[in-house]
């Protein structure tokens, strides 16, 4: 159990001097939220090589020997567990009706739904989306600058702290003290959505010159819908 706490703790402090080099990050690049496109379009690159040679052969794969049924509730039960940091960043929010919502969902699909396998209100009670990086633009924290992040793709800082909260803070599978099943249910979340997201590289290569700067736009468009609680159909986070 200290172990665990220990981690969280690291984790933690690693998220707060990421906000705090984002508060002193200055930059005379062309694009002022990019001040470190060197850097991020070499993570880039190296996401891509991963992809090509692990993680889409993974997702084609785990694509081709799971039925549909089980690959959909294997992404209805990872949501379901998201639905916890949902629910808290809610509140944070102070959007309070929201809360109770996505509260009744988690409820429901944990129970009915047989641990949020089966998501049996995505019509008629559809989830928020809220996460801690949200959060923080709420409290008036500002994004800092982007990121590509190794196998996750494109954020900024504020949105890589709000996530390592999320994850190490809120994502009930961190709290499990054995190690192996907390790496397997990690690594199966990883997989799947992966997978689901195949089809993203063939519309970067038909709809982007520099697939670059496509990703980058279309992650703060999506980010600022989101934050402003708009519908947004925008590019997937990768």
């Amino acid at each position: 159990m200290r172990k665990t706490f220990v981690s969280r703790l690291k984790v933690f402090s690693v998220a707060c001097c990421m906000l705090f080099l984002s508060a002193c990050a200055t930059t005379n690049a062309l694009d002022e939220r990019d001040p470190w496109e060197g850097f991020n379009r070499g993570v880039y690159s190296f996401n891509e090589t991963m992809d090509d040679i692990l993680f889409n052969p993974i997702g084609k794969v785990y694509n081709a020997i799971t039925p549909d049924i089980v690959d959909t509730g294997v992404t209805n039960f990872f949501s379901n567990i998201g639905q916890i940091s949902v629910v808290a960043n809610d509140l944070m929010q102070f959007k309070f009706d929201q809360a109770v919502n996505d509260t009744v969902r988690f409820m429901i699909n944990s129970t009915l739904g047989l641990a949020g396998f089966f998501d049996i209100l995505s019509s008629d009670l559809p989830s928020s989306d809220e996460d801690f990086g949200q959060t923080l633009a709420h409290w008036g924290v500002g994004s800092g600058p982007f990121l590509i992040v190794p196998f996750f793709g494109p954020a900024t800082v504020r949105d890589v702290a709000g996530f390592a909260l999320d994850q190490t803070l809120l994502n009930p599978i961190s709290y499990l003290d054995n190690d192996k099943t907390r790496a397997g249910l990690l690594s199966l979340n990883y997989i799947d959505f992966k997978s689901d997201i195949l089809s993203t590289r063939d519309l970067l290569e038909e709809a982007a010159l520099d697939k670059y700067e496509f990703v980058k736009n279309a992650y703060f468009e999506k980010r600022a819908d989101q934050i402003g609680d708009s519908e947004s159909a925008g590019f997937p986070e990768e």
